[in-house]
């Protein structure tokens, strides 16, 4: 039986820890090739590059006690490197699993709408692999320990036991893991400071930092904010289709003057 290809990515780069963590992590389940950006491209969501050419550069192999690993850095955003891996990198070669990770720092609740890791995973569910997006909630101190042994084995049984198509798992692991278990939950509700900043360059000129600080969580049970809380692994599974199906109904109500709708598209969405 041939060995399951693993691609990994990340949105942090190619020489961040949490990358050669989970890389290392996952060579003994079968053959990993690294494919990230080149540089940080943390919260740059699902961005993809059509208006300029990529660069694809071979980096140094990630060597572990089980493997020599290749790494390949592009110098674009995380769903570019995932697509470059699976159309050329990797082209005409079956993957089996897309993971993304380990980011250094959460992603939970709203995150998962600006996060180029649970974008990267995104980008594998779209292609039509199985994808796991992971984040150690921590902004400093980054100890991938235990993120690195849990992700090891959830991808140990994801390639028994895949995946529905068109979903994928976000996985936070809190800095201090309290035990073995993990939770299985929602999306939570977690905040930042809401800032944009102004300062002024040395020619005059001025400029913005935007986003403030995390500030808190809804305390909301069930969710991925108050399990990592409590100082357990959260497991969200994310289903790719957007459409709000029970809103269905209220837009086929809406009165808009000479206009109506098309009945049958809802009738098709009720068969």
């Amino acid at each position: 039986m041939n060995e399951p290809l693993i691609l990994v990515s990340n949105d942090d780069g190619i020489n961040a820890s949490g990358i050669k963590a989970l890389a290392a992590a996952l060579s003994p389940l079968g053959r990993v090739v690294v494919v990230a950006p080149l540089t940080d491209q943390s919260a740059v969501s699902h961005a993809m590059s059509l208006r300029r050419p990529l660069r694809l550069v071979r980096a140094a192999d990630l060597v572990t006690a089980t493997a020599e690993i290749p790494v390949y850095g592009v110098d674009g955003t995380p769903t570019d490197a995932v697509y470059m891996a699976a159309h050329h990198i990797l082209k005409k070669q079956k993957i089996s699993l897309v993971v993304s990770g380990i980011n250094h720092g959460a992603n939970l609740g709203n995150d998962v709408m600006y996060s180029g890791t649970v974008s990267a995973a995104m980008e594998g569910v779209f292609l039509g692999i199985q994808s796991v997006a992971i984040s150690l909630v921590s902004n400093h101190d980054h100890n991938f320990t235990a993120a690195s042994a849990f992700a090891a084995e959830l991808c140990r049984s994801l390639l028994k036991n895949p995946l529905p198509k068109g979903t994928m798992l976000n996985v936070n692991v809190p800095k201090r893991v309290t035990d073995a278990r993990f939770a299985v939950t929602l999306l939570g509700e977690h905040e930042y400071e809401q800032v944009a900043e102004q300062r002024v360059d040395p020619r005059g000129q001025a400029y913005y930092w935007i986003g403030g600080k995390w500030s808190g969580y809804q305390d909301l049970p069930g969710t991925d904010c108050k399990a990592v809380a409590q100082g357990n692994i959260s497991v969200t599974p994310i289903e790719i289709k957007l459409t709000c199906q029970k809103l269905l109904p209220w837009v086929c109500d809406l009165k808009l003057e000479g206009y109506s709708p098309l009945a049958q598209y809802l009738e098709s969405v009720d068969k």
